[in-house]
């Protein structure tokens, strides 16, 4: 949107009636932040932050009785009030100036000049300011330059960057989030800052650092943040199990990928395919234990025998480090790590339907994410080469959804489970129980024997004989 737009724009009635309160109460408001900075580049916002000059909880009490029927929330402790209106949240806030202890991030907090609010904020481009007073309404107050900036797609800091990322060092990654978002790139000053000043980032919070990490992965393209992150050194500090993926060792004249650049190119496509965050955090830690697993054999060369498997242990102790959730999210991630080899040795080979069944048994509902994943595994530059694993793995998709739609395998569980078995030979949970069911499960998932209850009792009762079990009289 061209600033000539914005006043147009936000003609609503909403803003008309914050306009008509600010001129009545005696102060300047203005539309400042990420919302304006959306506006001008044509992206969708919802959070809307409005400064006054003056207390923004006395603002918005007096506000709040032109908003009939809506609730106003009071942060006294922030100085904040926050209102939805349409679906959109409101934040009022006095202008403020910050001051900083060289051992936290949490700032000194005093009323302030709107100068100051400007100088305060991260970026530039994040302290364009729209007015909305009324002699002045619609007008945009850019004493910083940040539509300069904008328009040359430079990510630039009010004040020297080193001050800047010093107070709060999360901006750091807050600037290499808006680079990977935005497709921008870091004002030199301001990249060099981010490398002096990136062991102040011990000082965040593992859940904000994280919350940035993740807005970053959500990206069009992520490797262009993961590549910031770890030209500034920051990753190393963050994220050390993934920088440890960086590097080709060459034995006998026999090299291996680089499996950090590797797994960037991963996660770029998948994120192609999907805007699923955890399926992009398992294409981050697909290949995250190949540097435990690596082995160099003089006729097979380099190998990474049962790195999916390690790759899976490991994925709870990364998730706990990061803060991120242990629930289904996690065991999500965890089963297409440890899965992710499995359609890729299907492909090359004539697939079988036992391969099949297993593949469905073991993935359920998420195959399809599974596929996704491998599917991003293939890197190679020979376009030849790609387009064969891609018609590969159509062949594995086509024949799971043949075997899916006969056999039911997808989140199947075998005709008699153990409690059946318990009673029917008068056993308690131990050796003889799991023996049988495994048979009932392999010998369905192989075909051969049908899916079906009548078949499973039988093979039941013959392993039992095997067993030497005898059938309890107990009803």
């Amino acid at each position: 949107m061209k600033p000539e737009e914005i006043r147009q724009h936000i003609d609503s009635p909403i803003f008309r009636t914050i306009a008509k309160a600010a001129s009545d109460y005696g102060v300047s408001a203005y539309i400042v932040g990420g919302y304006v900075r959306d506006l001008l580049l044509d992206r969708e916002s919802k959070d809307i932050d409005i400064v006054v000059d003056g207390s923004g909880i006395d603002f918005a009490h007096f506000l709040s009785e032109r908003l009939q029927g809506t609730r106003v929330n009071y942060f006294k402790n922030f100085g904040t009030a926050m209102f939805h209106h349409n679906g959109v949240e409101y934040e009022l806030v006095g202008a403020r100036k910050e001051s900083y202890k060289r051992d936290s991030r949490k700032p000194i907090v005093e009323d302030g000049t709107l100068e100051e609010d400007r100088e305060r904020r991260d970026f530039t481009m994040n302290a364009i300011s729209v007015s909305l007073n009324e002699s002045s309404f619609g007008d945009i107050i850019d004493p910083l330059g940040g539509i300069k900036h904008l328009n040359e797609k430079l990510i630039v800091t009010p004040l020297d960057p080193a001050i800047t990322y010093s107070d709060d060092p999360l901006r750091m990654m807050r600037a290499i989030r808006f680079a990977a978002q935005l497709g921008f790139r870091i004002e030199e000053n301001s990249f060099e800052a981010i490398k002096s000043q990136k062991y102040r980032i011990k000082i965040v919070s593992q859940e904000r650092i994280t919350e940035e990490l993740n807005k970053i992965i959500l990206s069009p393209k992520p490797s262009i943040g993961f590549k910031l992150l770890d030209n500034t050194d920051i990753l190393e500090l963050i994220f050390p199990r993934l920088t440890a993926l960086k590097g080709v060792e060459i034995k006998n004249g026999l090299g291996h990928k680089d499996n950090f650049f590797h797994t960037l190119k991963v996660l770029d496509n998948a994120a192609e395919r999907s805007d699923d965050l955890w399926l992009r955090w398992a294409a981050i830690l697909h290949d995250i234990a190949k540097p435990d697993t690596k082995q160099f054999d003089n006729t097979s060369g380099w190998t990474f025998h049962g790195h999916e498997d390690l790759g899976a242990k490991l994925t709870p102790g990364i998730f706990r480090s990061l803060k991120l959730p242990l629930d289904h999210k996690m065991k999500f991630v965890q089963k297409l790590v440890r899965l992710h080899l499995r359609p890729i040795s299907l492909s090359k080979k004539e697939v079988s339907a036992s391969g099949i069944r297993r593949l469905l048994y073991d993935a359920g509902e998420d195959l399809d994410s599974l596929m996704i994943l491998c599917e991003s595994d293939i890197t190679s530059k020979n376009e030849v080469k790609v387009k064969k694993f891609l018609e590969n793995f159509q062949r594995v998709r086509v024949k799971c959804k043949e075997v899916e739609e006969s056999d039911k395998i997808k989140n199947w569980q075998p005709p008699i489970g153990g409690e059946e078995i318990m009673n029917t030979f008068g056993l308690k949970p131990g050796r003889e129980v799991g023996i049988i069911k495994t048979a009932i499960r392999e010998a369905i998932l192989e075909g051969e024997i049908k899916n079906e209850y009548e078949a499973a009792k039988e093979l039941m009762l013959i392993k039992a004989q095997e067993l030497g079990l005898q059938q309890s009289n107990t009803p």
